[in-house]
């Protein structure tokens, strides 16, 4: 078994800083066990397409009320006040929840994701990205999900 240090000096040589190497492995981890739903796929490909064609988001919408309330009711927050590590846990969790049996898991699962993406649209038009710091970086882990389901 490795120790988090030796995992660490291990992928240091393809990765100088530890962070890249730890989220480079979850997402590959991540990605390799989800069972995706065909209404994820279609929310991505479609914010993949308006990406490539305009480069921007033509959408510049905030969340409404009732979006948010289903967001704090499953304890999640505000996209711009997520880390990577809480964008990781929230992205397993409604991989999760599709693979279940229980129909409205997979409804919410949908909804959230499509909450997500439209937060990540907002603040991208925005330029709302520049002012987050490092420190909430949920949605580079968001962006790197979405341009992998439509790839």
């Amino acid at each position: 078994m490795y120790s988090i240090g030796s995992k660490q000096q291990l992928y240091e040589k393809n990765f100088p800083n530890g962070n890249e190497a730890f989220e480079n492995i979850s997402l590959q981890s991540l990605f390799r066990k989800s069972r995706i739903s065909v209404r994820q796929k279609e929310i991505a490909n479609n914010y993949a397409i308006i990406k490539k064609i305009f480069s921007f988001s033509a959408v510049n919408s905030r969340i409404t009320n009732s979006e948010g309330a289903l967001l704090r009711q499953y304890g999640m927050k505000p996209l711009e006040e997520t880390t990577s590590r809480t964008m990781f846990n929230e992205l397993e969790t409604l991989i999760s929840w599709t693979a279940n049996g229980d129909s409205i898991k997979r409804q919410h699962s949908d909804k959230i994701f499509e909450i997500r993406v439209k937060e990540l649209k907002f603040l991208q038009a925005n330029n709302s990205l520049l002012a987050l710091g490092e420190l909430y970086d949920g949605y580079t882990i968001l962006e790197k999900y979405i341009e992998y389901l439509a790839g």
